[in-house]
């Protein structure tokens, strides 16, 4: 995908998840103070963090689309990754105050009230977040952002969690109707337990997938052999390559290999095979720098090679 369609797809991912998540922290809140539920609270505060995340990865995927300059040669493809990373902090956040208020209410004497609002808001939150948590999805795996897929792991864990509360709500409506003397109110407060949890799960996933390209974490192994595979095809001018070295920025890959060639092949001739190659890993692996050095192979090849020595396995 064009870098200029890849900003403007990813661009209008993030504003819609912004302006689904206004609407229904908006809803929540109003909700949940009408009825008195500390899990519908709860869920309001989690799609506040869900609209912080939003807005971040919104100014995440814009910073990460600017080209490269003088300042950042490598590019600002990092931009995603550091905002998975404070997406994933917020989570935390987030569960620690779902938690603390939960425990609260379930120590003490609660009540919740109107509970056909609160089943409906819940039902209305599952829906929207299914549908918009798709589309990031969908986006994200077409444009590799690591952004996108954050925030879409924040809407679909906001569909578990929502979908936990419509169940307590909707069992404490019933058992109000048919057996009120139970009083199973308490299920409130437990419900918002059950959402901090899970979303500390999705937090702790999101944190290792955003930070591990900040460490400047190798390829995947799929995908580092994408790599070998061009490389040994293009024996026997290759007679063989090693330190191989990738890292990943955001939706931006980049390969450094050192590879060995005939000591009296022409600079021409190693140049142009130099941009087949890089040509070549580029078609393999979408939005890929490559950097390759040509260096002269010996004329003896022994174990000392390495693995990764074509005459030597040729022989």
């Amino acid at each position: 995908m064009p870098a200029r369609q890849r900003e403007i797809a990813t661009t209008r991912a993030a504003t819609i998840s912004v302006v689904s998540n206004t609407v229904l922290v908006v809803l929540k809140l109003a909700v949940g103070i009408i009825t008195g539920s500390v899990a519908v609270i709860s869920e309001a505060v989690h799609s506040g963090m869900d609209l912080v995340a939003a807005v971040i990865a919104l100014v995440a995927v814009r910073t990460a689309a600017r080209p490269a300059d003088e300042e950042h040669p490598y590019g600002h493809g990092k931009a995603e990754n550091i905002s998975g990373t404070i997406e994933a902090l917020l989570i935390f956040g987030a569960a620690a105050y779902i938690i603390w208020e939960a425990g609260r209410k379930l120590l003490g004497e609660h009540e919740v009230e109107n509970l056909g609002w609160g089943v409906a808001v819940m039902a209305v939150s599952a829906i929207v977040n299914i549908v918009v948590s798709e589309m990031l999805f969908r986006v994200a795996r077409a444009t590799d952002s690591v952004a996108l897929e954050a925030d879409g792991w924040h809407l679909r864990t906001d569909v578990w969690t929502s979908v936990g509360v419509l169940g307590a709500l909707g069992f404490i409506a019933l058992t109000e109707r048919y057996a009120p003397a139970l009083h199973f109110h308490w299920m409130d407060p437990v419900a918002a337990i059950g959402v901090a949890l899970l979303i500390i799960h999705a937090a702790w996933k999101l944190t290792v997938t955003s930070a591990r390209d900040l460490m400047d974490v190798a390829l995947p192994a799929e995908e580092e052999q994408v790599i070998h595979d061009v490389l040994q095809r293009h024996s026997p001018p290759v007679r063989g390559f090693h330190n191989l070295r990738t890292r990943k920025a955001g939706s931006q890959r980049f390969v450094d290999v050192h590879v060995l060639v005939d000591p009296q092949m022409t600079v021409a001739a190693s140049h142009a095979l130099s941009d087949v190659v890089s040509e070549e890993i580029r078609q393999r692996l979408a939005r890929t720098v490559v950097v390759v050095h040509i260096e002269p192979c010996e004329d003896e090849c022994d174990d000392s090679c390495g693995p990764n020595c074509m005459v030597h396995l040729a022989g």
